[in-house]
């Protein structure tokens, strides 16, 4: 099989991924903006925490330039069993969530989605690569670059002062 030379991607914007509807988004549409990765699960002793404090981050800097992407993910525990119709709802109902949830991914092994093996790479753990568990966050700029990787257990309240810093609201 001969190697293929495809440049590594050099930021998020260049990543199309899958919607929670099965639709194609194109990652560039979010140039400008800051945002935050987060691969989540609805069954998980850190769901009810992060998705109150993940929304309500999403409501008071939605309008300054500040995005989340949820991105299912069923790899620990089988936390996030359902399909993604089950996912979108329980964000949306039980949580309020208004942030946009795509596809349901691997985010380790090798199906990882190549999102993920891109933040991955771009920001290691402290304990390798790997992703350790649900909630792992990826902050990322206006540019695309990803600036920081906060663990599961981190709150996302913890990250609102690194949020505020790249939007460069006070």
């Amino acid at each position: 099989m001969a190697s293929q030379s495809t440049p590594q991607p050099k930021s998020i914007h260049e990543f199309v991924v899958k919607d929670a509807r099965g639709n194609d988004v194109d990652l560039s549409t979010y140039k400008g903006k800051v945002l935050l990765i987060v691969n989540v699960a609805s069954q998980c002793g850190l769901t009810n925490s992060n998705y109150t404090e993940l929304t309500k981050l999403y409501e008071k800097y939605k309008d300054q330039g500040f995005e989340i992407l949820a991105f299912p993910c069923n790899q620990f525990g089988k936390q996030e069993p359902g399909d993604n119709e089950q996912i979108v709802e329980f964000a949306c109902t039980r949580f309020k969530a208004e942030f946009p949830i795509f596809d349901k991914v691997e985010v380790n092994g090798s199906s990882a989605a190549p999102i993920y093996k891109f933040l991955k790479s771009s920001k290691g753990g402290i304990f390798g690569d790997g992703i350790k568990w649900n909630f792992t966050k990826f902050l990322v700029d206006k540019e695309g670059n990803v600036v920081d990787r906060y663990a599961p257990t981190t709150a996302p309240s913890s990250i609102e002062k690194d949020i505020k810093k790249l939007l460069g609201v006070s």
